[in-house]
C-alpha cells in the first residue's frame, strides 16, 4: 500500500504560482490512479484534478481548468499539480490521493473512490 507526502504549499500573493509535490513510499505510481483535492474552511472536501494509471487521461475542476495542470514523474515516482494564476478562492488545504488501479485505465475524481490520502498541504492566497 503506498503512502503519500504533500509538500511545496505556502503563502503567495494573488497571481503567483506554486507546485504541489507528493511523495509516494511502499509503492510506485504505475499501479495507481490518483488525485488532487482541496478543502477550504468551513467547506467540504473537493475535487481539483485527477489522472489515470496510464497518465494519458486527465480531468479538471472547471474552477482550475487552464490554470492548474497534473502530471506525474515516474523516473521520480512524484505526481505534482502546478497551479499558475492562484487567486484568493484558492486558499485551502491541499491533499494528494492515490487508487490502486491494475485494471481499469479510468480517471476518479470521486474523494470516496480513494483510499489512500496523504496529510494535506497549506496553500493560502493574498488579494
Amino acid at each position: 500500500q503506498v503512502q503519500l507526502e504533500e509538500s511545496g504549499g505556502g503563502l503567495v500573493q494573488a497571481g503567483d504560482s506554486l507546485r504541489l509535490s507528493c511523495a509516494a513510499t511502499g509503492g510506485t505510481f504505475n499501479n495507481y490512479a490518483m488525485g488532487w483535492f482541496r478543502q477550504a474552511p468551513g467547506k467540504e472536501r473537493e475535487f481539483v484534478a485527477a489522472i489515470n494509471r496510464a497518465g494519458d487521461s486527465i480531468q479538471y475542476a472547471d474552477s482550475v481548468k487552464g490554470r492548474f495542470a497534473i502530471s506525474i514523474n515516474n523516473a521520480k515516482n512524484t505526481p505534482y499539480l502546478q497551479m499558475n494564476s492562484l487567486n484568493s478562492e484558492d486558499t485551502a488545504v491541499y491533499y494528494c490521493a492515490a487508487r490502486l488501479s491494475l485494471g481499469a485505465n479510468t480517471v476518479f475524481t470521486s474523494r470516496y473512490r480513494y483510499p489512500t490520502w496523504g496529510q494535506g498541504t497549506q496553500v493560502s492566497v493574498s488579494s
